[in-house]
């Protein structure tokens, strides 16, 4: 399954776009343009098993930095303050990884 199956090719394009410049990503925004925000709990499920590359049931910092590439291929690394604020806002039970559960409450809150 790709990320186009579930969202929108030019909602993704558009997301990825607007944090070309390091430093720049918010993950309130990114959710709200790319459409996952006004997704069902299902969907956004769906994008977390896309985003845990390797299927471990968590998304780690390792791949918490390519989040924007599982997205879209043209899509940027996070630097690690990006990556470290993301896991910071995911990671509610403080175990340094996101599971699913994390992942719908941090698109949710957003």
């Amino acid at each position: 399954m790709s990320m186009t199956d579930v969202l929108n090719a030019g909602d993704i394009s558009k997301a990825v776009a607007a944090f070309a410049a390091a430093d720049s990503f918010n993950h309130k925004k990114f959710f709200e343009l790319c459409g996952l925000k006004s997704k069902s709990k299902d969907v956004m499920k769906k994008v977390f098993e896309i985003l845990d590359q390797d299927r471990s049931g968590y998304i780690e910092k390792e791949e918490l930095c390519l989040i924007l590439k599982g997205f879209t291929k043209e899509g940027r690394e996070l630097s690690d303050k990006e990556t470290t604020e993301l896991l910071n806002a995911g990671d509610k039970d403080g175990d340094g990884k996101i599971g699913v559960d994390e992942f719908v409450t941090l698109v949710a809150e957003s």
